[in-house]
């Protein structure tokens, strides 16, 4: 009898140790993904396309932008590529409201090779501090043109990156990508192509629309990709009306 009954009792044991293991590993799962997941959303630099509403952006300036934008404006940190065929099509003008706002917050640009000469007198008139503007002039070499974008991008001090630059490749805007996430700066990139595989936050083409190439009261914006799945949109808009080249 005893043997009979250790014998039936046998599968039972074993099914509840199979049971019991299959339980630890299940736990031990379910505690891995928890600890994972924690870890990943500890990493300000992480985040979900689903909560693409709640990272932090600011108003562009422009109500019309405002509105085909992620968000309803500029990201606080990242990079933004501008695609602008020609220099001096108004996007300079473009970005003189959030100049003002990075140096009211007691941050400074960098701009990094610039096409034309900087006109200060019109950076001032339009209430910009020139005194927290460093340039980088473009007969730098592409290597110190990387570096000191790199370096700027990667400063907290330091609250937007304007550079001029096409032939940035995919993997060196990951690692601009990257330093600007970290840093928690804005870095805004003037090209003459677009990069389909770009990692970008925001992709926009620039076009003047006015009837004269010099005065840039009204441009085209088309919002070619963001994060977030946000569809391709164009927009016209009213400049700045104050012109940041030199005659």
């Amino acid at each position: 009898m005893r043997e009979n009954t250790e014998s039936h009792n046998s599968p039972s044991r074993e099914a509840l140790n199979s049971f019991n293991t299959a339980e630890v590993n299940n736990f031990s799962s379910n505690m891995c993904k928890s600890s994972i997941e924690k870890l990943l959303l500890s990493n300000d630099n992480l985040w979900r396309a689903s909560e693409i509403d709640k990272i932090k952006h600011n108003s562009t300036g422009y109500k019309n932008l405002d509105n085909i934008l992620p968000n309803r404006g500029w990201p606080t940190r990242g990079l933004i590529e501008i695609v602008n065929q020609y220099h001096g099509v108004g996007e300079l003008q473009l970005l003189i409201p959030l100049m003002l706002s990075v140096i009211k917050q007691g941050k400074w640009i960098l701009w990094v090779c610039p096409p034309h000469t900087v006109y200060a007198p019109a950076l001032q008139q339009a209430g910009i501090d020139t005194n927290e503007i460093l340039i980088v002039d473009k007969a730098i070499s592409c290597k110190d043109a990387l570096w000191s974008i790199e370096k700027a991008l990667r400063n907290k001090s330091c609250g937007l990156v304007l550079t001029w630059q096409t032939w940035l490749s995919t993997k060196v805007l990951r690692r601009l990508q990257l330093a600007a996430e970290t840093g928690g700066t804005l870095g805004f990139i003037f090209k003459r192509r677009d990069n389909k595989c770009s990692p970008s936050n925001i992709r926009l083409r620039i076009k003047n629309i006015t009837s004269s190439f010099h005065d840039f009261d009204e441009a085209s914006i088309a919002l070619i990709k963001a994060h977030g799945g946000t569809q391709a949109k164009c927009i016209s808009i009213k400049l700045y009306q104050h012109h940041l080249q030199s005659p």
